[in-house]
């Protein structure tokens, strides 16, 4: 798979907080910029693979998200905040959380991925896109 292209958004297939991000990401990404692959798929854990992560980690271990873009893969909040400022308009003003000391975000990123199972559940299995989304998500 080629890096370039547009960015393409790994997360937590099962996780009902990650699968909320995403259909967020849909509804405000206008200009269709991202992709998406559950960590999951066999998508997602070729992309894993060839970024030199394990492709057997679990999603836990990854925190969840994950952003590709230009070759570079992001995490953490760095990884959020990139793609809030991707989606354009007002959600670029979210990379004013850019200017808090990565050590913080990333601290408070850790926290919510911790607990999102426990606060927010999780699927038995990677969610379906529909027809029309299926060309959105590799």
């Amino acid at each position: 798979m080629p890096d370039s292209g547009p960015d393409i958004i790994l997360f937590d297939g099962v996780c009902n907080l990650c699968n909320g991000f995403v259909q967020f990401i849909i509804r405000h990404d206008q200009a269709g910029r991202f992709r998406f692959a559950a960590l999951q798929s066999e998508a997602g854990q070729a992309l894993l693979a060839k970024h030199g992560l394990a492709p057997s980690a679990g999603a836990a271990e990854l925190d969840s998200v994950l952003l590709l873009s230009g070759g570079q893969l992001y995490s953490h909040s760095s990884a959020v905040l990139r793609i809030a400022r991707g989606l354009g308009g007002g959600w670029a003003l979210a990379g004013v959380g850019g200017l808090l000391p990565r050590a913080w975000r990333d601290a408070l990123y850790r926290f919510i991925a911790r607990n999102r199972y426990r606060w927010f559940g999780r699927q038995e299995s990677c969610m379906l896109p529909t027809p029309e989304l299926r060309a959105r998500f590799l």
